[in-house]
């Protein structure tokens, strides 16, 4: 079995492949605080309450966009489960063309991301996938295959807290959409501003990118968290993939490793 770990700045992401086969996958939140140590007994009882052992895991991969984790997660590997992992970094073969100004500066995530919808969705046009994160990340894609820009726009659940942050009596609400733009209550009337506002980024963005693209056809991917949630506001969305970007990393395990180590 595999593990694949997805270390994002809100979540940490984990899937358990058994060949092509997903086993299990679950979430916890990041934290700078935690030890290795912390880390390793974490997954060690979600594994255990999956009925997976951690001497069934024979390898595995991480992307990060937190490089403070990136030496407690390694090292938490190397001792919890007798493994070195992969971690998706300049040197690691990923068949991804990448046409912009500096190709080390596109995260881990988004080259992730951008493999899995190519092996996945890639016909002959070109893709855009966009990725309901801590940030908001629009990846394009030519028809070629090649990675040629993109955008980042804030994420919705950190455009809330900013919103009851910085206002006195503002609360935390559920992000979900409520059934009239015309809200009638504090609630709502915040709901409706977090979800159809980026609803309405998403398709601005969408439609011109399409009209950069100057192509008649476009496929639009989302994934992450808040994918459903926008997507059931917008029509510019044509796929939800929430499994993407862990897909995407089992993928390039397979693709940086011999037969022996699969």
């Amino acid at each position: 079995m595999i593990l694949c770990i997805d270390i994002g700045n809100s979540n940490i992401k984990y899937a358990v492949f058994d060949g092509d086969a997903l086993k299990v996958s679950f979430r916890v939140s990041t934290d700078l605080k935690r030890t290795s140590d912390e880390y390793g007994a974490q997954i060690a009882e979600m594994l255990a309450f999956n009925g997976i052992s951690p001497k069934q895991i024979a390898g595995g991969i991480f992307s990060s966009v937190v490089p403070s984790l990136d030496y407690t997660i390694a090292h938490m590997l190397r001792v919890y489960f007798g493994f070195t992992p992969k971690q998706i970094a300049p040197g690691l073969r990923t068949g991804l063309k990448i046409r912009v100004d500096n190709a080390h500066e596109v995260g881990a995530d988004r080259v992730v991301n951008n493999v899995s919808a190519l092996r996945k969705y890639g016909c002959g046009k070109p893709i855009i996938v966009v990725d309901f994160g801590t940030a908001t990340t629009f990846n394009i894609l030519s028809r070629e295959g090649e990675f040629i820009g993109g955008v980042i726009a804030p994420g919705i659940k950190g455009s809330m807290e900013s919103l009851v942050s910085g206002t006195a009596k503002l609360p935390r609400v559920e992000i979900e959409a409520p059934k009239s733009v015309i809200a009638t209550n504090t609630v709502t009337n915040m709901q409706a501003g977090i979800v159809f506002g980026f609803a309405g980024l998403v398709e601005f963005i969408v439609k011109k990118i399409k009209r950069e693209l100057k192509e008649r056809e476009v496929l639009t991917v989302a994934t992450g968290g808040f994918s459903e949630t926008i997507a059931r506001q917008t029509d510019c969305i044509d796929v939800i993939d929430k499994m993407l970007t862990l897909n995407g990393l089992k993928y390039l395990y397979d693709l940086n490793s011999s037969e022996e180590e699969r």
